[in-house]
């Protein structure tokens, strides 16, 4: 391809012209004007402003198969899920591997590994580590989310530190800031702390604005918070960006930032500030070699039927063509699988809860939200046994240890729904170890061993209806090294048996991966016990 003609969707200038593209060296030499008349239009691609490639359970290479497919020519990744598991070997493994591909991955230095020091992660990352890691990798772009908001307030010295490394070297700073408001907000934006993906109001979100952050509209697979924030982005649309944060498997192969694009432009609002949103916004916070479609830029960009349905009829990236009539263009590499998995089989002894108080504490699940209630319910009670309670949606929970063979951390959740069975994963936010939620013992304990005998996976188990199965994640425990159709179907299939449990969740999995991550409020289970996400103090069971 060295020229192309069609309608210019030029987004920094807000004008739509016909025109001709010239392409060298994989940029846009030039860009002429013309009289012609095109059927087709070419926009910027498409750039996922923050997300956690690891959720697709896919490896980058993988990952960009799907992506590519719906325009994403950019994404902004903290890998801090693997780096959680393996440290700097899982961040180099993302590096290497997303370079087998032509989608443009940018990386973040986790900021959180461990995420909290109320539970055992495999790795840690330091203040000197992430020096290096900033000194060493030009992949890096940013400091990832920084999640330790109490730290933040109160100034630890190595939260404080990474935060001044990242200014150091001229890098961005992310942030995780769930429901904070007021001085302590300011606090922490003032201590250099730029973006949010947590908003779930439109006043946090105002609020936040207002601070100087960037605000990323977020719509996951489990947190969903588009349709409540598209209203903001009317006047606030150049300091807004899409995101996905996690999106599973099946979700992004329905689509992707595209379908972000499409639903706000049904909501009403201007083309060009959708694509400011969904392709300019990211390029410029973040200093992204990602074309915008100027004179000299890298020569990224679609080819769409029109803006009205935004059909992807070509993704060019370099000035090559890598997606075109439904196919993507480039090879699928070996994927060597890396983990850290030490824990060894459970029984169904391990999951048995003695009785010691008349009511418990209770983690109530939101749908479609990170965040969780506390309640304290009466637990029911079997052979001096605290066991789950169908009728009212009461069911036990359990977070292993994987990186050391130890008991199972044991508490109650409401509102997965199931009737019977268990549903497990290894894909538990952020330090993964494996979580499951179940009616029986012996059923919980069964998905917890088909994990543990993978070294990762998510898992169903029904024994009365002869239902046992797995999609294993061998790649840290997180990632297939399969073609993302086999992983999209098998997650399927197991997402549809969750919900044959009689699961009312979106998002049955996806919710369950949620339940460890304790810098969320209001109350969740680490390995190490049952955790106050608001006053950062584990809980008396």
């Amino acid at each position: 391809m060295k020229t192309l003609s069609a309608n210019i969707v030029d987004v920094l200038n807000e004008r739509i012209f016909p025109g001709t593209l010239t392409l060298a060296d994989g940029h846009i030499a030039s860009i002429v004007e013309d009289e012609g008349s095109y059927g087709q239009y070419i926009i910027p691609g498409f750039v996922d402003a923050h997300i956690h490639i690891e959720s697709s359970m896919l490896v980058p290479s993988e990952f960009a198969r799907i992506a590519l497919r719906h325009g994403t020519a950019a994404v902004v990744s903290d890998p801090h899920e693997i780096a959680n598991v393996l440290g700097t070997d899982g961040i180099r493994f993302m590096i290497d591997n997303a370079k087998t591909s032509p989608l443009k991955f940018y990386f973040s230095v986790p900021s959180c590994v461990p995420a909290t020091p109320f539970e055992t992660a495999g790795a840690r990352i330091d203040a000197e580590e992430t020096g290096r890691l900033f000194h060493n990798n030009p992949e890096i772009k940013f400091l990832g989310e920084v999640m330790n908001v109490p730290g933040v307030l109160n100034a630890d010295p190595e939260v404080m530190k990474k935060i001044e490394l990242a200014k150091a070297y001229g890098e961005r700073i992310d942030g995780h800031a769930p429901g904070l408001r007021g001085d302590d907000l300011k606090k922490y934006v003032n201590a250099g702390i730029e973006t949010d993906h947590e908003c779930v109001t439109p006043d946090e979100a105002l609020e936040k604005l207002s601070l100087g952050m960037k605000v990323f509209i977020r719509e996951g697979s489990a947190a969903k918070d588009f349709d409540q924030l598209i209203p903001i982005a009317k006047e606030h649309y150049k300091d807004c960006a899409f995101c996905s944060d996690d999106k599973h498997p099946d979700d992004l192969l329905k689509g992707h930032i595209n379908e972000l694009v499409k639903r706000a432009l049904a909501y009403g609002l201007d083309l060009m500030k959708v694509l400011r949103m969904a392709c300019v916004n990211p390029v410029l916070h973040y200093g992204l070699d990602v074309g915008l479609l100027q004179e000299g830029d890298p020569a990224d960009f679609l080819v769409i039927d029109d803006p009205e349905h935004m059909n992807i009829l070509k993704t060019v990236i370099g000035g090559k063509v890598v997606f075109e009539n439904g196919k993507t263009r480039f090879p699928r590499p070996r994927v060597t699988c890396i983990n850290n998995f030490q824990s060894r089989l459970k029984s169904d002894r391990d999951f048995f809860v003695e009785n010691r108080y008349e009511k418990s504490p209770v983690i109530e699940v939101v749908d479609g939200q990170l965040i969780t209630q506390r309640s304290l319910r009466q637990i029911m009670i079997e052979n001096h046994n605290l066991v789950s309670d169908v009728r009212n949606d009461i069911l036990k929970i359990a977070v292993i240890n994987r990186y050391e063979d130890k008991k199972p951390a044991l508490a109650f959740v409401r509102g997965f729904g199931l009737k019977r069975g268990a549903i497990a994963s290894s894909v538990a936010h952020d330090s993964h170890n494996v979580i499951v939620v179940g009616v029986s013992e012996s059923d919980m304990a069964a998905a917890v061993n088909l994990i543990i005998a993978e070294k990762g996976g998510i898992s169903a188990v029904c024994a009365k209806e002869n239902i046992s199965r797995i999609l294993p994640l061998p790649v840290a425990g997180l990632m297939s090294d399969k073609h993302y159709d086999a992983v999209a179907r098998t997650y399927s299939e197991l997402d549809a048996i969750a919900k044959e449990f009689a699961s009312p969740l979106t998002a049955p999995f996806m919710t369950l991966s949620f339940m460890a991550l304790l810098v969320i409020p209001e109350i969740k289970l680490s390995d190490k016990g049952l955790f106050d996400g608001v006053n950062f103090t584990f809980i008396g069971t």
